[in-house]
């Protein structure tokens, strides 16, 4: 099995498993810190498990283990987030997602995101949709935090605001082109973007940090805190706004 076919499947798996443990859950657990637990527990096992069996000499970064001290060294690095979206999932909502990333040579390589609750997983080896500039900028954006950066660059665009969980299901928006753009500023990590970076540039997106770097991965910290997926007729554009939000506001 080649590691964009294994990327699918675990992640198609590992969703399939939490949107039991969702629905089979009774309505006194929904929004419980219990609920939200146990999908971290129960995933993290099933991927780490499947990870083992079947790339057993590759490091795996997660946010729900212990890191490894030899990953930046190594040639082969999955990133996976085994629920991103932790909060949506216990309210019993659609808009959370599981994601599996393989680093390799010193780039993303493949990438799976896994929208359960649509029973739809993207995949970087999906075929790239062609795009077309956007008539009515739409914003995929926080449902509970948005930073107001954001929301002055929506107001500075007049582009709508699209609120939902998960940055995987927001990347999934725009890939899916229901959003045409999803803008970070409120912190993150590696395994929050890892897969749904790398869907979304084989899907022919543009993705950047939100000065216009490149999204780098597998690094010692792997904290990084913000990024740009966006309908890459609009990336100049929106970058530019972006740096012209920042100053004002610095």
């Amino acid at each position: 099995m080649n590691d964009a076919v294994l990327a699918a499947q675990l992640a198609t798996e590992a969703g399939a498993l939490l949107r039991r443990a969702q629905t089979d859950a009774a309505p006194d657990a929904l929004g419980t810190q219990a609920l939200k637990d146990r999908g971290d527990r129960e995933s993290q096992a099933y991927l780490a498990s499947a990870l083992a069996q079947h790339r057993p000499e590759d490091l795996v970064l997660s946010e729900e283990a212990t890191d490894s001290s030899h990953r930046t060294s190594a040639e082969r690095v999955w990133i996976i987030d085994p629920l991103d979206g932790t909060r949506e999932f216990s309210e019993g909502r659609d808009d959370w997602a599981v994601h599996v990333a393989l680093w390799s040579g010193g780039e993303l390589s493949v990438g799976a995101v896994a929208l359960p609750g649509l029973d739809v997983v993207l995949t970087s080896s999906d075929p790239a949709p062609s795009w077309n500039p956007p008539k009515q900028l739409r914003l995929a954006v926080s449902r509970t935090r948005a930073t107001s950066t954001v929301e002055q660059l929506a107001k500075d665009l007049g582009a709508e605001l699209i609120p939902m969980g998960s940055a995987g299901y927001k990347v999934g928006a725009v890939v899916r082109g229901e959003a045409d753009a999803y803008v970070h500023t409120g912190g993150q990590y590696e395994w929050d973007s890892a897969a749904p970076v790398a869907v979304a540039r084989a899907a022919g997106l543009f993705t950047s940090r939100i000065n216009g770097e490149p999204l780098r991965y597998n690094n010692e910290n792997p904290y990084l805190p913000d990024l740009v997926v966006c309908n890459p007729y609009i990336a100049d554009d929106l970058l530019e706004h972006i740096t012209h939000t920042n100053s004002r506001e610095q």
